[in-house]
């Protein structure tokens, strides 16, 4: 079975756990782009459901699919998030940003009752870091907030290259938010928990890529089939 139908199989299964009248956080990236169309489906035969993207990307799709849309300014808390990761561990710690929506990912997973993680279990990692950690930043006094960044690392016993992301067309990558990203080349991060603590003080840190303690749920679909793991 190709890779594409795994991340599918993963994201019916996460299906499983919406409710007619649930408020969902619809998650980006090729996993989640799998979730938001079968919602999709859902929704044209009649389940009433209302999401909030958390990219552009995902809300032209989620538009595109029929699924009616509100924002976080509009409603106080959503039931279920259901969003893709890069890497997670066995504490359902995860790296996110790779596609560059870490700030509203994080967002409205904290807003949410409920996330659940829906991945190929290739992204099931012992220790976070083998996948490079974005860093959202603000361009105005990139050096000084990477030296800080630099500081980070070292006091949670790690190190590696970064480089500030570029998009296809060889220019800087832009999120959604008008921010730059920082990629962080780490090979393992023993301590996540710490390491997340340190970013999150720096001034000119926008947010980074170091979800903890948000997902409850992991549904890792691989060639054996789907495995289901809650946090302990």
């Amino acid at each position: 079975m190709d890779m594409d139908a795994l991340k599918r199989q993963a994201a019916a299964r996460a299906l499983e756990h919406v409710q007619d009248g649930m408020k969902l956080g619809l998650g980006t990236g090729s996993t989640a782009k799998h979730f938001v169309e079968l919602l999709g489906e859902k929704v044209a035969k009649g389940m009433r459901v209302i999401g909030v993207p958390t990219s552009e990307a995902t809300r032209a799709q989620a538009q595109a699919c029929g699924v009616p849309l509100t924002t976080l300014d509009e409603i106080d808390h959503l039931d279920l998030t259901v969003d893709g990761a890069d890497e997670c561990d066995g504490a359902l710690n995860l790296i996110k940003g790779g596609g560059g929506a870490l700030l509203r990912e994080k967002i409205v997973a904290a807003a949410s009752d409920r996330m659940i993680v829906i991945a190929d279990d290739s992204k099931w990692v012992d220790v976070l870091g083998r996948f490079p950690l974005p860093v959202e930043v603000i361009p105005f006094g990139l050096a000084a907030t990477q030296r800080a960044i630099v500081s980070a690392f070292a006091q949670s016993g790690v190190s590696g290259q970064m480089e500030v992301r570029k998009a296809k067309d060889g220019h800087v990558f832009v999120t959604d938010g008008g921010h730059w990203i920082v990629d962080a080349h780490l090979g393992k991060i023993p301590d996540a928990p710490r390491l997340a603590g340190l970013l999150s003080v720096i001034p000119g840190v926008v947010e980074h890529g170091l979800f903890i303690g948000l997902a409850r749920t992991a549904v890792l679909a691989g060639a054996q089939g789907i495995r289901v793991v809650e946090r302990r």
